[in-house]
C-alpha cells in the first residue's frame, strides 16, 4: 500500500496531538514540572520555547549545507544559545517579576532535548518552510501542554487562574500543587487522560479497519 503523503498541515498538527512533546514524547520535563506552578509561568515558558524552536529550526535549515557534519551538535547549540539569550533579555525587559519566577529555567532552554532533537532530526534534513511548520507545531504543542499542567496546579494550589480567583475564600487550597511535587501529580493526571483518549482512538481505528 502506498504511504500517505505528508502535507504542510500534518507537519504542524503532529506536534499538537500525535507527537506532542510533553504528553506523548515526554520531553522537556524539567520546565514542564518546575515552572508550571502557575498558568502565567507556564504560558511564558511555552512561548519562549516556541520562539527558540522556530528561530533555531529556521537557522539550522538555512545553514544545513554549510555546517560540517562533525561539528553539527556544537553548531546547533551555539545557534540555540543565541536565541535563548535573546528571549532571556526580552523577558527581563518586559517583566522582572516574570523573569525572576522563571529563573534559571530560561537559560536551560539551551539544553532542552526537544529543541536540539528537532534541529538534529528534522530541521537539518528539511527545507526552511517545513522546519518552521515543525517548530511551530512542536512549540504550540509544548505550550498547550505546559498551560494545561499550569492551570490545574494554579486552580487547585491557589484557587485562581492567571491570578484571578475562581473559588470563594472558603476554598481550601492544595498547597502541594504549587510545590515541585505538584507538577508530578498534574503531569500524571494529564498523561492518564491522553493515554485513555489515544487508546480509544486506536480501538476505533482497529474496529474500522476490520469492519
Amino acid at each position: 500500500m502506498a504511504s500517505k503523503e505528508v502535507t504542510s498541515t500534518d507537519e504542524f498538527v503532529k506536534g499538537l496531538w500525535r507527537d506532542n512533546p510533553v504528553f506523548v514524547q515526554v520531553l522537556g520535563m524539567c520546565p514542564a514540572l518546575a515552572v508550571s506552578n502557575t498558568a502565567m509561568n507556564a504560558l511564558a515558558m511555552g512561548l519562549a520555547t516556541t520562539f527558540v524552536l522556530l528561530m533555531s529550526g529556521l537557522s539550522v535549515s538555512l545553514l544545513r549545507g554549510f555546517i560540517p557534519r562533525e561539528a553539527r551538535i556544537v553548531c546547533y547549540i551555539c545557534i540555540i544559545a543565541t536565541f535563548v539569550t535573546s528571549v532571556d533579555y526580552l523577558i527581563m525587559a518586559l517583566s522582572l517579576e516574570l523573569h525572576r519566577a522563571l529563573g534559571a529555567f530560561i537559560a536551560l532552554i539551551v539544553v532542552n532535548c526537544l529543541i536540539l532533537g528537532r534541529a538534529e532530526a528534522f530541521a537539518s534534513k528539511n527545507k526552511p518552510g517545513r522546519a518552521l511548520l515543525d517548530g511551530l507545531g512542536m512549540g504550540v504543542g509544548f505550550t498547550v501542554a505546559l498551560l494545561f499542567i499550569g492551570v490545574v496546579r494554579e486552580i487547585l494550589g491557589s484557587g485562581s487562574i492567571f491570578g484571578f480567583a475562581v473559588f470563594p475564600d472558603s476554598f481550601q487550597t492544595w498547597t502541594v500543587m504549587v510545590l515541585p511535587s505538584g507538577g508530578f501529580f498534574a503531569m500524571a493526571l494529564w498523561l492518564l487522560i491522553v493515554n485513555r483518549i489515544k487508546k480509544k482512538e486506536a480501538e476505533t481505528e482497529k474496529a474500522e479497519a476490520t469492519a
